[in-house]
């Protein structure tokens, strides 16, 4: 009996370590977002002004892949798809604009939706979620998810995440790898955004023309544990 445990308490302690790895230790996803996008001042911009989508300019499979820098951008950056006109794709229903949660969990945060053909891009509390067609990467997201594990040898660890946005029913769904559960819904409730949160939390969101002053450096999130 003493040996089936140390048995199975060995593959446990595998599969773990090896997860662990995947999650902080395996190499950063490249960036591969325009660094005009990083470099730019997304705080200057009327969000209520939203692009028209006639097909003039460039297609979402045109435009580099928006991912995070690190475990987060330094502030808040320009639209991934500011230069993109292609109209969304069916049954994508328009959630596009700046949004702050006034009800619910999260109440405070703020995000940015953008939208264009079969491509969406959520820019929210430091980090850049882009999923679609697109000129550089995968369909899938590929970046990290902004809180900071701890840090070693002055440099943040923060975990890896990768997932798709599925148009179904007029709710934008969330899974987690592509293929693994659903963790995030978002859907319009008249004039509000609805964000089911992974953490069970529902947030009522409010549409805003201007990102506050508040949110152009993101705040520090995660433990930050100091190794050494």
């Amino acid at each position: 009996m003493f040996h089936l445990l140390k048995y199975v308490f060995g593959i446990f302690f595998t599969v773990g370590a090896g997860l662990f790895w995947l999650a902080y230790l395996s190499s950063r996803p490249p960036l591969t977002i325009d660094p005009a996008t990083l470099a730019g001042d997304g705080f200057q911009i009327n969000y209520c002004e939203l692009p028209v989508l006639d097909n003039s300019g460039l297609s979402a499979s045109d435009i580099p892949k928006g991912n995070t820098p690190g475990c987060g951008y330094s502030h808040f950056p320009l639209p991934v798809l500011r230069e993109c006109t292609e109209p969304l794709s069916e049954g994508a229903d328009d959630i596009r604009g700046l949004w702050r949660a006034v009800e619910g969990a999260r109440t405070g945060h703020i995000e940015r939706v953008e939208q264009c053909g079969e491509r969406v891009v959520v820019t929210a509390a430091g980090v850049i979620h882009d999923y679609g067609p697109n000129s550089t990467g995968g369909l899938n997201t590929n970046d990290t998810e902004g809180n900071v594990l701890f840090t070693a040898a002055g440099k943040d660890f923060c975990m890896r995440t990768s997932a798709s946005m599925i148009w179904e029913d007029g709710i934008l769904n969330f899974y987690a790898f592509g293929w693994g559960p659903k963790v995030v819904r978002r859907y319009r409730d008249g004039e509000f955004l609805i964000w089911e949160y992974a953490d069970g939390s529902i947030n009522k969101m409010e549409r805003l023309c201007q990102l506050p002053e508040t949110h152009i450096t993101p705040r520090p999130r995660g433990p930050r544990y100091q190794l050494f």
